[in-house]
């Protein structure tokens, strides 16, 4: 067995632990991803009801950490958020960021004004935190780099636009407002050049790498449930695009880490 020395060390900075697909092997999953290099995870509350389980996930595995926030795909289903709920939830010391909120005009497109609210309750939640905002965005690049844009002109947040697999004109506003962009396993399918033309276009420090488990398993998983272990892959991939050795990228994606998620550098197991 490599001792966690022995290999480069990754942050898979966006699953979902708590979700029914990992309740048989939870702990296998976590012991598999460290056996891999992925040191630390991040997983994500997509509907605050379920905040007190996927919190008790990040207090039971030093590993983990969490976030929390409204899904845009749930936002018309779900109460809507105050900032003040989510700041009060911002306090317990696992919890490292807000979100995933967001915009999908791909499946929800009939709730884009309600998104629209929500997306900007989280951003003051950010605003005032100062914890990074994590954004899925789907075909809704137009607004979404507007809404961001008037965000960031009152006050500066951190953030990261998760799973990034939206267009060039979305990467470069992004970019440009010092947002970082996740490379996911959507990276590694051969149809996805368009995608890594777009990640070798940005400066490799705003950079991380991601599975959204069990969802978008990378190459040689596709088609399988996946797992934050598979975080490697994608980093072997996100290496080769930009033409650093894998032990470079993964240092490199590490830092990349530290900088947006300094809540989660700085957290130490008690």
């Amino acid at each position: 067995m490599a001792r966690e020395t022995d290999i480069p060390q990754i942050t898979d900075s966006h699953c979902h632990l708590d979700f029914d697909s990992f309740d048989e092997d939870r702990d296998q999953v976590i012991a598999r991803a460290v056996e891999a290099g992925v040191s630390r995870m991040v997983t994500i509350c997509t509907r605050l009801k379920n905040e007190p389980q996927v919190r008790a996930i990040a207090e039971r595995y030093d590993q983990v950490f969490y976030a929390a926030g409204t899904h845009p795909m749930s936002a018309a289903e779900e109460p809507m958020a105050s900032v003040e709920e989510l700041v009060a939830l911002a306090q317990h010391p696992k919890f490292v960021g807000l979100g995933e909120t967001g915009l999908d005009y791909h499946y929800s497109a009939d709730s884009a004004e309600v998104q629209k609210v929500s997306l900007k309750i989280h951003i003051e939640a950010a605003q005032e935190t100062q914890l990074p905002l994590i954004i899925h965005a789907r075909n809704a690049d137009e607004d979404m780099a507007r809404i961001l844009g008037e965000g960031m002109a009152r006050k500066a947040y951190p953030c990261v636009l998760h799973c990034f697999s939206s267009g060039p004109e979305l990467a470069k506003a992004a970019l440009e407002m010092g947002i970082y962009l996740s490379m996911s396993g959507i990276a590694t399918f051969p149809k996805s050049q368009e995608i890594r033309d777009i990640f070798a276009t940005a400066p490799v420090d705003r950079i991380l790498v991601e599975t959204d488990s069990p969802y978008l398993a990378p190459k040689p998983h596709r088609g399988k449930r996946n797992e934050p272990a598979y975080t490697a892959h994608t980093a072997r991939v996100g290496a080769e695009v930009f033409g650093m050795d894998y032990a470079e990228f993964a240092a490199q994606t590490q830092k990349n880490f530290d900088t947006l998620f300094a809540k989660a550098a700085s957290w130490r197991a008690k």
